[in-house]
């Protein structure tokens, strides 16, 4: 049997850290997603709008937290 990879609470966090955004290592996908926004607020973060998009390629192999959280603070951060 063949598992789709899910995009989980860790991966997402990765995802942000990997772009340069500050996050504590325990951050679930609300605060991961808030911070996110609010340090792109300050000063653009490069490639946080493709990782958006991106990830809303993929909305069926994200868990409901990760969804939730993009679209709660990173879709309105991102206009």
């Amino acid at each position: 049997m063949m598992y789709a990879d899910l995009i989980d609470a860790e991966d997402f966090r990765d995802r942000l850290v990997a772009l340069g955004i500050d996050l504590p290592a325990d951050a679930d996908p609300d605060e991961s997603a808030r911070l996110a926004a609010q340090q792109h607020a300050c000063r653009a973060v490069p490639g946080l709008s493709a990782l958006v998009a991106e990830l809303e390629t993929q909305l069926g192999v994200m868990q409901p937290e990760v969804r939730e959280a993009l679209e709660r603070h990173l879709r309105p951060a991102l206009g």
